[in-house]
């Protein structure tokens, strides 16, 4: 699908949003929603820098790449790292994306054993179709929950929500859907109408903008072809109570003012829609 024809149907959505959704959701429900960052956009950063960014943004809501929390330190540099977190006043809500497609089913349990000492509640994750039945025991046995991330027209495995819908539906609730917005449009997905189509399942949102939807070509929030206004009035229709973390991606080394512009974009559009109550 060409981002002319995703950005007419959004712009529509937008206009004329409760008329398209289900009855149900039609009138405005209280805000939850909690705007946050995920940690990718500070790859590059030491975990210190990264905490003292985080904190001149205003930031309060965070999920953690392994950059800042590696997968390899022992239990203790673990517990002390994500103390540094906390202790700054950082709430960490989710560990990822965690990438397992290609990993053997054997390695599956540690993830949720680093989630446990670092006191993250979900996971984000990207696995294989085989890997579900055991990821569904782990949840049980864990209590945290899991929000598989679609990846777009590249991900062989599920690249749109619909995808992992499909996949998850009789699995415990506590496995969800991250729905990326960027890599949902890349792959042809009109992201307003998916939002509100597998609602029930959505536990995590990363959001980010493009400047075409030809490959990863990021911007800052509000500059680029994705319907961020219809989709965060969609979020408030349904009554999403959970995170939309932020990824800004395009530049690695200074990402602090592109950042910056993406939240002050996406906290104004929350702002208006719950002074309109639209």
């Amino acid at each position: 699908m060409r981002s002319s024809t995703i950005s007419r149907r959004s712009a529509l959505l937008g206009a004329a949003l409760p008329a398209a959704l289900p009855t149900a959701l039609s009138a405005a429900t209280p805000s939850g929603m909690r705007v946050g960052v995920a940690a990718y956009t500070f790859r590059k950063f030491s975990r210190a820098d990264a905490i003292a960014a985080l904190l001149r943004l205003g930031v309060r809501d965070l999920s953690i790449k392994e950059f800042h929390l590696p997968y390899k330190d022992s239990p203790a540099a673990l517990q002390a790292g994500s103390k540094e977190f906390t202790q700054a006043g950082l709430n960490l809500s989710s560990g990822g994306v965690i990438v397992t497609y290609r990993e053997d089913n054997s390695g599956l349990r540690r993830y949720f054993e680093y989630a446990k000492t670092c006191g993250f509640p979900m996971l984000i994750w990207m696995p294989n179709a085989a890997q579900l039945p055991l990821i569904e025991q782990l949840v049980r046995e864990f209590d945290i929950r899991v929000a598989m991330h679609n990846h777009g027209p590249e991900d062989k495995n599920f690249p749109t929500p619909a995808s992992f819908y499909d996949a998850i539906e009789g699995l415990d609730r506590r496995i969800g859907l991250c729905i990326d917005v960027g890599h949902s449009a890349r792959a042809g997905v009109d992201v307003p109408v998916a939002i509100a189509k597998y609602r029930d399942r959505l536990i995590d949102i990363h959001m980010k903008d493009l400047r075409d939807l030809n490959g990863h070509t990021d911007c800052e929030i509000g500059k680029g072809v994705l319907p961020i206004p219809a989709i965060l009035k969609t979020l408030r229709l349904i009554g999403y109570q959970g995170n939309i973390n932020l990824e800004y991606e395009a530049d690695a080394d200074n990402p602090e003012s592109g950042l910056r512009a993406s939240l002050a974009y996406v906290r104004g559009i929350l702002a208006g829609l719950e002074s309109s109550k639209a």
